[in-house]
Order: C-alpha cells, then sequence, then structure tokens
C-alpha cells in the first residue's frame, strides 16, 4: 500500500507527536542558560529528527531548518519517517527561541504540526508581515491594510472596550520603531518580546490567560505557517504577506511555487486541511511552564491539539533523567 492510500488519522498520531516535541525539549534542557545558541539548537534537531523517524509516515518537511545546503537536518524536502503510513507535511522549528534558552528567557518553545500532504503553505525563509487576534470575533475585523492605529480602534470596537484596554505583542525590533509609537499613541499597551514569534501569535488565543489581544510585526515567513497551525486548532485570525528584500528571497518565492508576491494568506490559506500541534515548554512562559529538573527526574509540559476536534491538552510527562530518551 502506497502512502497517497493512506489516510491521515490525527487521532492516532497525536501522541507520537507528541512525544517529538517533548524529547526535542528535554534534549536542550541541559543547555538552558548556557549561552550557547547552537548547541542548543542543535540538540533539539538531533531530538526530534530521531523521534520523527519512529514515527511510521511517510513524511516531509516544508517547513524546517532552512533549505537543503543550509541545513544538515530537517531541511526543506527531507522525508522523514518510516515510510510505512500516510504521507505528510510537517512544519517544525526544533527550538523556538535559541537566544531565549541560551539566556534561560521566557517562552522557548519545541514546535511541530503535521498533516495531510499538500495542507501547508510552503513559505519561503523570508520575512513575513504578520497579524494576529484570537478567537470570536468576525472575520477580518482587522486588517493588514489598515495602519496600526486602524487595527487597535477596530479591534477595541469589536471588543467593546476602549483602546487603553488593548495589549498588543510586537517583535523589539528597530523595524518596528514606527509601528511601536503609533500603537502607544492610542494609549493600548504593548507587550515586546526580543524572540520567539510562534508563541508570540498563540498568546492572542489565550487572552485571557496571557493578557494579549493582537500580535503584529515583522518575522519569519516559516513560522507565520507555523503560528497559522496552532491559531487553526485554538482558533483565531492570522494574516501573513510575504516581504522581499532582493531578488534572492523572490527567487526563493519562485523556487517554492509562489508567483502572487503580493498575497494576503489568511490562516486557511496557509493551513489548508486539519493538522495536529504540539508545542513543549523549554524555559516556561504565559503558555506552558519550562522543564522542571529534581535530582534524579525531568518533567516536561506538552500542549498538543487537534484542529479537527478543537481539543487542546496539556500534558505533562515525569520520567527519569536516564531513562527519557527511550520513553
Amino acid at each position: 500500500m502506497t502512502a497517497a492510500k493512506i489516510d491521515f488519522n490525527d487521532r492516532l498520531l497525536s501522541l507520537g507527536l507528541a512525544r517529538v516535541a517533548e524529547q526535542a525539549a528535554l534534549a536542550s534542557a541541559s543547555l538552558v542558560g548556557r549561552g550557547d545558541e547552537k548547541a542548543a539548537d542543535q540538540a533539539a534537531v538531533n531530538a526530534m529528527r530521531e523521534q520523527l523517524n519512529l514515527l511510521d509516515i511517510a513524511g516531509v518537511v516544508v517547513i524546517g531548518e532552512g533549505e537543503r545546503d543550509e541545513a544538515p537536518m530537517l531541511y526543506i524536502g527531507e522525508e522523514v519517517g518510516t515510510g510505512n503510513g500516510p504521507g505528510v507535511d510537517i512544519a517544525l522549528d526544533p527550538l523556538e527561541g535559541t537566544t531565549l534558552t541560551a539566556k534561560d528567557m521566557p517562552n522557548a518553545l519545541t514546535v511541530i504540526a503535521m498533516g495531510p500532504r499538500g495542507s501547508m503553505l510552503h513559505a519561503p525563509d523570508v520575512y513575513m508581515d504578520k497579524l494576529a487576534v484570537g478567537p470570536g470575533y468576525p472575520d477580518g475585523v482587522v486588517n493588514l491594510d489598515m495602519s496600526p492605529r486602524e487595527r487597535v480602534e477596530a479591534l477595541a470596537k469589536a471588543k467593546n472596550c476602549a483602546p487603553e484596554d488593548i495589549t498588543v505583542c510586537i517583535l523589539e525590533r528597530p523595524r518596528h520603531e514606527a509601528m511601536i509609537a503609533e500603537v502607544r499613541e492610542t494609549g493600548a499597551a504593548i507587550r515586546l518580546i526580543t524572540d520567539g514569534d510562534v508563541a508570540g501569535v498563540m498568546h492572542c488565543a489565550e487572552s485571557e490567560e496571557t493578557g494579549i489581544d493582537m500580535y503584529m510585526g515583522q518575522g519569519g515567513a516559516p513560522e507565520g505557517v507555523l503560528a497559522a497551525a496552532a491559531l487553526k486548532c485554538m482558533g483565531g485570525q492570522i494574516f501573513g504577506r510575504l516581504l522581499f528584500r532582493n531578488d534572492d528571497e523572490r527567487g526563493r518565492a519562485a523556487k517554492a511555487g509562489i508567483t502572487d508576491l503580493n498575497r494576503v494568506y489568511t490562516r486557511d490559506e496557509m493551513v489548508t486541511a486539519d493538522v495536529i500541534f504540539a508545542a513543549t515548554g523549554v524555559t516556561g512562559g504565559s503558555l506552558l511552564p519550562r522543564i522542571k529538573r529534581e535530582p534524579g527526574w525531568v518533567e516536561t509540559t506538552t500542549l498538543l491539539m487537534r484542529s479537527k476536534t478543537g481539543s487542546v491538552r496539556r500534558m505533562s510527562y515525569r520520567t527519569p533523567m536516564w531513562s527519557h530518551t527511550d520513553a
């Protein structure tokens, strides 16, 4: 039986995907706060790839560590899994927040999403202008053609509150200085983050817990697809427009099959079918607690979600430190 004839059984695959995220987090645990971004990332990559190759899937990495000539493992186009299972697209970031991990700062996660083959946008490694809000709002309540001020005012109106009651999450970068100034002029609050915009977008979907209503700004396009997969499960809206700085980046888009360089992608255009999504906390934060280490034991918490059912699980996994690689 060929992979194409085997149905994508998200229920059966979900626990396996949770294990992939867990093992990547556990592999990086000993490097939290050690100041070595590359070592932490490589440990997570190695563990995630090893676990993926144990799954009965015919997987293709569509969002990964980079092009094949840039990344020796989990590169875009790499085939993973045993090959004895459904054909699936995989979007992953083995350690979202390598700097956060190295500096022991909040919200470093291991992140992975899986859907049927052909279900995820093959986003090139370029910037994407992103805008996201959580569930419960009318479609298109905000859009990328609005100014930052208009976005805040429109969301406040939809939420039946004042702009001063809105909190916006923005990546702290020089390119966002004008955006930050305009948002603050409305009276809205801003939660600045140094890295990790997948987590930043996910915060919008749990605004009562995180206090964040909206995410906006420019970040990596691959992370935009991962964030869209998360919101596909959690609810909410995300819009993304690819940004190109030079001909090389436009060439990357052409290689990925993208012809309309000005297109605005919605959540369901970035992720066109039901997916499963798993994220494990590494350093802890608003979404997930950190990896807990005590003599002889280690404990992780994983967020496991299925868009088909809307189910969201928070799973604690406690294991002897010497045995977790076999779990």
